[in-house]
C-alpha cells in the first residue's frame, strides 16, 4: 500500500502523520503488507530520520524524480540524491504529472530507468481519461503506456505498476472493481507479452484512484489486483490505517 501525500504537510505535519501512522499499526499489519508513504520532497529528510529512529518498517517514497543524475536542472531531484536519503519507491508517470507537466511515455520509460539504475523501485502509473475511456480506447492507451514505460525496464520484481483510470483521481468517481480488475489482467498480458511468465506473475499491480476504507475490499478481490495507491486517504492515518488492516 503506498500513500502518496502530494503536495500536502510541510515536514512538521509529515513527521506527526508518520508517526501517527505507525501507532495504529501492529507488526503483524506489516508481515501482511508492505507499508509505503511518499511525502514531499521538503519532508523526505525529516519522514526519514523518524523512521529510522523509531524503527518504524515503513518505506520511504519519493512523488517524482529526474532522469539525469546531476547537472544544471533547477528545481529538480535525482535518483541519487533520493537514494541516499533510503528512498525506496519512487513513483513515476502519476496521472498530475503527465496531464498538468506535460510527462511524456519517453520521460516516464527514462526516469524508470535511472530510479531502477540507483536500485529503488518506480512505481510506474498508466491509465486513461475520461475522453479516452469514451471513445473505447481505454485499453489501447494503456498497453501504449505500459509498452513504452516500462521498456528495457522488466525485471522479475523491479518495477510496481499502477493502474489509475485519470478520470478517477481526487474527484470522488471509482472506477468499478470489474473495470480495476480487468485492466489489472490486460497489463499483466501485456507485460507477459514483453518479457516473460515470471516476470509478470511476479510484478505488482495497484490500483489508484478515489481508494479508501469503504471500497478497498472490493479492489483488492481481483486476482490480479495486488495493493493500491492511495492519495487523500493516506493523508489521514485513521482512513489509511484501516486500509491497510483490510488484510487482517
Amino acid at each position: 500500500m503506498v500513500g502518496n501525500w502530494k503536495m500536502n504537510a510541510n515536514h512538521l505535519e509529515a513527521i506527526q502523520m508518520v508517526q501517527k501512522l505507525s501507532y495504529r499499526l501492529d507488526p503483524g499489519d506489516y508481515d501482511r503488507v508492505d507499508v509505503v508513504v511518499a511525502p514531499a520532497f521538503t519532508a523526505l529528510r525529516s519522514v526519514q530520520i523518524v523512521i529510522e529512529q523509531d524503527h518504524m518498517p515503513i518505506g520511504l517514497g519519493a512523488q517524482d524524480v529526474h532522469w539525469e543524475p546531476e547537472g544544471a536542472y533547477t528545481g529538480e531531484v535525482s535518483a541519487p540524491m533520493l537514494a541516499k536519503l533510503g528512498v525506496g519507491h519512487v513513483i513515476v508517470g502519476h496521472s498530475e504529472r503527465r496531464q498538468m507537466f506535460g510527462e511524456t511515455d519517453e520521460t516516464v520509460n527514462r526516469k524508470t530507468r535511472a530510479v531502477l539504475d540507483t536500485g529503488m523501485v518506480p512505481v510506474v502509473c498508466v491509465g486513461e481519461n475520461l475522453g479516452e475511456r469514451e471513445e473505447g480506447r481505454a485499453e489501447e492507451v494503456v498497453i501504449g503506456q505500459v509498452r513504452a514505460g516500462l521498456n528495457r525496464n522488466l525485471g522479475i520484481g523491479s518495477v510496481v505498476v499502477a493502474y489509475e483510470p485519470v478520470w478517477a483521481i481526487g474527484t470522488g468517481r471509482n472506477a468499478l472493481p470489474d473495470d480495476a480488475g480487468v485492466m489489472a489482467e490486460m497489463i499483466r498480458e501485456t507485460m507477459r507479452d514483453m518479457a516473460d511468465t515470471d516476470v509478470a506473475e511476479g510484478t505488482r499491480l495497484l490500483y489508484g484512484g478515489s481508494v479508501n476504507a469503504g471500497n478497498i475490499k472490493d479492489f483488492m478481490a481481483k486476482r490480479h489486483v495486488d495493493g493500491a495507491l492511495v492519495g487523500g486517504a493516506s493523508l489521514d492515518p485513521d482512513s489509511f490505517a484501516a486500509i491497510v488492516r483490510y488484510f487482517r
